[in-house]
């Protein structure tokens, strides 16, 4: 496990006169991406502001189960009040529960369990939401003209929350429909799509990218092979998708090619910048964490129950599409709004 530096007051903090020191464990996916370095950034500096007793714990790799259980486990026999996750797939579920039943506070951070009642709450990205815009967006784009799709998901050996709810999302603005909501790859493969202007669609396929660049380009080579016509690429997230528009660019096919996606990495960002994606829908990693953190802290001194929004099973951090071509009636912001608040 990689353990990082823990950050920590000896004062301690809290509301009300309760001098109740709060510790701590933030669990991340991986330390590979600016995601999650964001995002315990932003834990750490919540974590200085509150007195709190931070560690921070991170799997080898995006799907890494077993490390993140271990710094479970870590958690509990340190005696920590709380653990803030983004859960790696459910192989963590049994030990998230073991951790709850030891008095634990668990909150997820940017992927919501399925069953969501596994945790106190989650702090994320609307992540179907985040799809929609991107996919009302393409539609938009396309005015009309047929849409032969590739879709760069997450994983094919497991199913996330954030997996699903984006690719679905994404179809949902399209104007596809989905089948069941949370399965990737059960609509039908051709048939017409009704936002914007309607028009005509084939899914090449879904194929797993393990949302890296190497996984969106191979992924895409595999569905040229397919179809070589291919003119939207969506996929799970920026390095997927550059990885998909370098397999098209080397293929000679970026004319009239709508890649999109959903982070709003600084990388990300200038890629929009650059007309390499031409839309992304932006999260904040630094939000999540920062909310979360505060969130245990009220839990542990003062017993404030976190509240979901309403008519969900989450707190919404917010999401904005990024793009330097707006369409009508699809709220966005530009480039260079979006490298503000980029990660």
């Amino acid at each position: 496990m990689m353990g990082l530096a823990a950050c920590s007051s000896d004062s301690g903090s809290s509301a009300g006169g309760d001098n109740k020191k709060v510790s701590v464990s933030l669990i991340i996916k991986t330390q590979g991406t600016s995601f999650f370095k964001k995002m315990a950034d932003g834990a750490t500096k919540a974590s200085q502001d509150l007195g709190v007793h931070l560690t921070v714990a991170a799997g080898k790799v995006d799907g890494d189960e077993d490390t993140q259980i271990q710094a479970i486990e870590n958690a509990i026999s340190r005696g920590d009040q709380g653990i803030l996750i983004t859960p790696n797939g459910p192989g963590v579920f049994d030990a998230i529960a073991k951790a709850r039943d030891a008095g634990v506070k668990v909150i997820a951070l940017d992927t919501v369990p399925d069953p969501a009642s596994l945790v106190d709450t989650t702090y994320a990205t609307d992540n179907f939401e985040a799809g929609r815009l991107v996919g009302e967006w393409t539609a938009k784009k396309l005015n009309g003209k047929d849409a032969t799709i590739a879709l760069l998901d997450l994983f094919g050996d497991k199913v996330l929350t954030v997996d699903y709810a984006r690719d679905q999302g994404f179809l949902t603005g399209m104007g596809i429909d989905v089948a069941d909501p949370k399965v990737n790859g059960d609509e039908a493969k051709t048939g017409n799509y009704t936002g914007g202007k309607g028009g005509k669609y084939t899914i090449v396929g879904n194929l797993p990218t393990k949302g890296t660049e190497d996984g969106g380009r191979t992924a895409t080579e595999t569905l040229l092979s397919k179809n070589p016509n291919i003119n939207v690429i969506y996929g799970i997230n920026e390095p997927a998708s550059y990885g998909g528009y370098q397999a098209l660019k080397a293929a000679g096919k970026t004319e009239g090619l709508i890649t999109v996606s959903i982070d709003g990495a600084c990388d990300g960002v200038n890629y929009v910048k650059d007309g390499i994606l031409q839309a992304t829908a932006q999260q904040y990693p630094l939000k999540m964490a920062e909310m979360g953190v505060k969130a245990i802290h009220d839990l542990v001194v003062n017993g404030t129950e976190p509240k979901s929004d309403e008519g969900k099973d989450f707190v919404s951090t917010g999401v904005n599409l990024v793009t330097e071509d707006p369409q009508d009636g699809v709220k966005s912001i530009d480039a260079t709004e979006g490298l503000k608040d980029c990660f």
